[in-house]
């Protein structure tokens, strides 16, 4: 049986229960045992006034008592007491958002190494993780898209939840029914699960591949649409797999099918798994910045995509990307961290300022920074090593997403 209580009741040794959904906490599990007082602590930070525990699981008979304040307390504790700065609490929602990637990273190696021997127990994991990125991004109104600052992005599972990320803000731009978004989202999250079966050598596309050694790379599509019906997904699902590679004018592979012939799913992950390649290639590639990356698709992509969507996806990004290197009008170096859908020229960005230190380095948002703005975006190589060595920009980009909070509430609910 579980009750509700305040969380200013919460004490260690106490069995409780989140029922905020795994992304919305810090947490291995949604119900455990309170142990230290950094767990505590963590519980109170989310910003939620009471949640359930289980007296008969915890090593506490019954709640605390509360005792009521003398009226010299109650006086001292009328007065609201000091909140974290705005730079803490974006910091701390920066935190909860890594947390949040790598859980669902850990979530999508489970599914891949169950998809051989047990794809049933594969298909209903990446289901449940589709379905709560979009629990996420549901009721929402607008979402920043973030780039995450640690390595991330070098975790084996980071390319497919980017695309699955991305594509899925994408879809809902568009308006897309739910089943739809449900059905982009796994789609995405597994659409190489062809290489799998591939030697590592060949899991990543080459010039310097042979004819031969090219070919056994592009046969990951037909391998993956064969795992995808052993898995039993919905039939938008394994559209996307077996289409991720087609391209607008019939130049793709492996079937060559043009626009007409390509599903909606298949057109948005086909543009938003290009994108990702370009800023995180395989083990012998340079990766560009999501600057130069949109830039190239703008330039070179209107044959190959979708061009209304092209354009969607441009808008969506912003001009300068998360994860963008910029210069802000005052000449100091920047990397983009945030991009507001309801603002993209005015994102939120990591500062160069030699005069801090770096572990409390300016977090601005340029909405609130009146004319400061982005003068132009710059190769990490045209950044000088003294801005480099300060905002240690990550080798691969990594996304997550994050509701436009108002001041004060960006960290208490991320």
């Amino acid at each position: 049986m579980s009750e509700t209580i305040a969380v200013q009741q919460l004490q260690v040794g106490m069995f409780v229960h989140l029922d905020t959904g795994w992304m919305k906490h810090p947490f291995p599990r949604s119900s455990f045992l309170i142990s230290t007082e950094q767990e505590l602590a963590q519980l109170r930070a989310l910003g939620l006034s009471e949640l359930r525990w289980s007296p008969d699981k915890s090593s506490l008979p019954e709640p605390p008592a509360v005792e009521l304040p003398t009226e010299g307390e109650a006086a001292a504790t009328s007065r609201p007491p000091a909140g974290p700065s705005e730079l803490q609490l974006q910091r701390a929602a920066a935190r909860a958002c890594e947390q949040r990637y790598l859980r669902a990273g850990d979530t999508l190696r489970d599914v891949l190494a169950l998809v051989s021997e047990n794809p049933q127990r594969s298909h209903e994991l990446v289901e449940a993780l589709a379905s709560e990125l979009l629990r996420q991004m549901n009721g929402e109104s607008a979402l920043a898209i973030v780039a995450l600052s640690g390595n991330a992005g070098e975790r084996p599972t980071a390319h497919p939840l980017n695309v699955s990320i991305i594509s899925l803000l994408m879809a809902r731009t568009m308006g897309l029914a739910d089943d739809e978004l449900q059905a982009i989202g796994v789609g995405a999250l597994v659409h190489d699960i062809g290489k799998l079966e591939l030697p590592h050598r060949l899991r990543y596309a080459d010039e310097r591949m042979t004819t031969a050694e090219l070919n056994a790379h592009r046969d990951h599509v037909r391998l993956g649409t064969l795992q995808a019906e052993r898995m039993h997904l919905a039939p938008a699902a394994r559209l996307i797999v077996a289409q991720h590679h087609e391209a607008a004018d019939g130049s793709g592979y492996p079937g060559r099918l043009n626009l007409d012939r390509m599903s909606m799913g298949s057109r948005i992950v086909s543009l938003v798994d290009r994108y990702d390649e370009m800023c995180n290639p395989g083990p012998l590639g340079r990766g560009m910045t999501p600057n130069e990356a949109l830039g190239r698709l703008f330039a070179q992509g209107r044959g190959l995509f979708d061009v209304t969507m092209l354009n969607a996806f441009i808008r969506m990004m912003g001009v300068y990307p998360a994860g963008s290197v910029v210069q802000l009008t005052d000449d100091r170096y920047a990397i983009v961290t945030h991009v507001n859908s309801l603002r993209p020229m005015k994102p939120r960005v990591l500062v160069h300022e030699p005069t801090v230190p770096r572990e409390e380095a300016l977090l601005l948002n340029l909405a609130e920074q009146g004319e400061l703005g982005i003068r132009r975006s710059l190769p990490l190589q045209q950044l000088p090593e003294p801005a480099r060595a300060y905002l240690t920009p990550p080798p691969r980009v990594a996304y997550c997403f994050e509701p436009m909070l108002s001041p004060g509430r960006a960290g208490l609910e991320a």
